[in-house]
């Protein structure tokens, strides 16, 4: 259900995008977020960073695109969420006491720290390849292209790096169990 809830505004934006144009699903996609930011916040009493910051880039690439018809804008958004993620998730690595990758996940799971950087420089790795990705679809395909390139492509890239990570992650922690711990 939770997965359902994450890719809403996407899935929302396709139906849209398939049933009108380019447009009227971007205005769709800006509606579906904002609803589900004020629904973590009436939930929840607070809104997950990663949403608020997609969110907000959504209102304004979107914005954008709507006043001046432009699609290049609301393409561009995939790219500058994705290499904003992927620049914080580098910070910290390199200046945090944890990195995002334990932030997000240690409650869950036990790791060692030099697993969870190995971790983090994965989701690094993923968000900037899918925002690489993304310039490479908009600039060589139609408009349609990237529409499925956007939804399809990138729920199946989520979805794949999910489901790695958590044989990762297995691997790791009964590595980790056959070395006696080492916590």
């Amino acid at each position: 259900m939770k997965l359902l809830f994450d890719f809403f505004p996407l899935i929302a934006f396709f139906v849209a995008f398939t049933l009108y144009d380019l447009y009227v699903a971007t205005a769709t996609i800006i509606v579906a977020i904002g609803l589900q930011i004020a629904y973590q916040w009436f939930r929840h009493g607070k809104v997950n960073n990663m949403l608020l910051i997609s969110g907000v880039l959504v209102a304004v690439f979107g914005g954008i695109t709507l006043v001046l018809r432009d699609p290049l804008f609301i393409q561009w958004k995939v790219t500058v969420v994705n290499w904003l993620f992927a620049a914080a998730f580098l910070g910290s690595q390199l200046f945090g006491q944890k990195t995002f990758t334990e932030r997000l996940m240690g409650q869950a799971v036990e790791l060692d720290p030099a697993v969870w950087r190995q971790l983090n420089l994965l989701w690094i790795v993923n968000f900037a390849v899918i925002g690489a990705l993304n310039l490479y679809v908009m600039y060589n395909f139609d408009v349609q292209v990237w529409v499925y390139f956007k939804t399809w492509g990138m729920i199946g890239l989520s979805v794949l790096m999910a489901v790695g990570q958590a044989f990762w992650i297995s691997s790791r922690a009964a590595d980790r169990g056959a070395d006696g711990g080492g916590g």
